[in-house]
C-alpha cells in the first residue's frame, strides 16, 4: 500500500491547449458520432430486410456494425463533455465500467474480424463445401463465442480492478477510462494486473492477426491459382473491403499497445486512440458499401421502394 488520501473520482484531461477550439471540435465529433450511428445502423437495417444479404458474410458484418455503434457510445459522449466544461469528473466505478465496455466490446471486435477472415477462407478456398460448414447455427456459435470470450477475458481484469484501493493523484491524461491511467493511480501492487493485461493483449491482438493472416495466405494462394484475370478480380474484392478495415484496425491498436511506451510519445498516442475509437468506426460503413455492389444494390432498391409505392 502507498501511503496517500483515497479518492473516488477521476478527472479527464481530454485534450488540453487546445483553447478557442473546443465548439468547432464539439460539433465535428458530434457529426461523426451521429454518422457512426446512422451509418453502422443503416448496415444492421439493410441485412436484416434484403433476403440476398442474409448470408455468413453479412450476418458477421452486422455484428460488426453492432459492436461499432456501442463501441463509440462508451466513448464519444464522455469525450463531448470535454469540450463543453471546464473540469470532467468522472465517478471511479463509472470509470471502471466504461473501460470494461470499451476493452469488451474492442475485445469481441478483434475476434469477429477473425471469424471474418475464416468465412473469407472457405467461401474462396472451399466453395463448393462452404454452405455447409458455415450454417446459420455454427455463424450464430462463432458471433456468441467471440462475445463470451471477450466478455470472460476483459470481466476477470475488471473485477481485480475493483478490488484496488485508489488514492493520489486522480488526474487522467486521455479522453477516456483508459487502464494504464488507472493502474498508476491504485494504491497496491499491480503486477498481477498488468501481467494478465500483457497475456489478454497478446492473446487477442498478435493472436487474431495471426489467424487472418493464415486465413489470407490461403486465400491469396487460391486467388492466385484462379485463370481469369475477371476471376481473381472479382474473388478479391469479396476481401478487400474486409482487409481494408482489418489494417486499419490492427495498424492502430498494435502502435498504441506492441511498442515501447515513452512519455514524450503519449501525445502520439492519444491521435492514434482517436483512429481507433472515432475514425475507424465512421470508416467503417463506408468501406463495406463503396466497393460493394450488393450492399450498394439493396440500398438503391430500399431508396426506390418507397418512391414506387408512393407514385402508384
Amino acid at each position: 500500500m502507498r501511503n496517500g488520501t483515497a479518492i473516488t473520482e477521476f478527472i479527464l484531461l481530454g485534450f488540453p491547449g487546445i483553447q478557442g477550439l473546443q465548439v468547432p471540435l464539439f460539433i465535428v465529433i458530434l457529426l461523426i458520432y451521429i454518422l457512426t450511428l446512422a451509418g453502422n445502423g443503416l448496415i444492421i437495417v439493410i441485412v436484416w430486410v434484403e433476403p440476398k444479404l442474409q448470408i455468413p458474410m453479412y450476418f458477421f458484418l452486422c455484428n460488426l456494425a453492432f459492436l461499432e455503434i456501442w463501441y463509440t457510445t462508451t466513448i464519444i459522449p464522455k469525450l463531448l463533455e470535454t469540450f463543453v466544461v471546464a473540469k470532467t469528473v468522472i465517478c471511479i466505478s463509472c470509470c471502471l465500467m466504461q473501460a470494461f465496455f470499451h476493452f469488451f466490446l474492442g475485445t469481441t471486435e478483434f475476434l469477429i474480424l477473425a471469424v471474418m477472415s475464416f468465412d473469407r477462407y472457405l467461401a474462396i478456398c472451399k466453395p463448393l463445401h462452404s454452405p455447409s460448414i458455415m450454417t446459420s447455427n455454427l455463424c450464430l456459435q462463432l458471433a456468441l463465442s467471440s462475445c463470451v470470450v471477450g466478455f470472460t477475458i476483459v470481466f476477470c481484469q475488471t473485477m481485480l480492478l475493483l478490488q484496488l484501493p485508489f488514492c493520489g493523484n486522480n488526474i487522467i491524461n486521455h479522453f477516456y477510462c483508459d487502464v494504464g491511467p488507472i493502474l498508476k493511480a491504485a494504491c497496491a501492487d499491480t503486477s498481477i494486473l498488468e501481467l494478465l493485461g500483457i497475456l489478454a493483449t497478446i492473446f487477442v491482438i498478435p493472436g487474431s492477426l495471426l489467424f487472418t493472416i493464415i486465413s489470407y495466405i490461403y486465400i491469396l494462394s487460391t486467388i492466385l491459382q484462379i485463370p481469369s484475370a475477371a476471376g481473381r478480380q472479382k474473388a478479391f474484392s469479396t476481401c478487400a473491403s474486409h482487409l481494408t478495415v482489418v489494417s486499419l484496425l490492427y495498424g492502430a491498436v498494435l502502435f498504441m499497445y506492441l511498442r515501447p511506451t515513452a512519455h514524450s510519445s503519449f501525445k502520439i498516442n492519444k491521435v492514434v486512440s482517436v483512429l481507433n475509437t472515432i475514425l475507424t468506426p465512421l470508416l467503417n460503413p463506408f468501406i463495406y458499401t463503396i466497393r460493394n455492389k450488393e450492399v450498394k444494390g439493396a440500398l438503391k432498391k430500399a431508396m426506390t421502394c418507397p418512391k414506387t409505392q408512393h407514385a402508384k
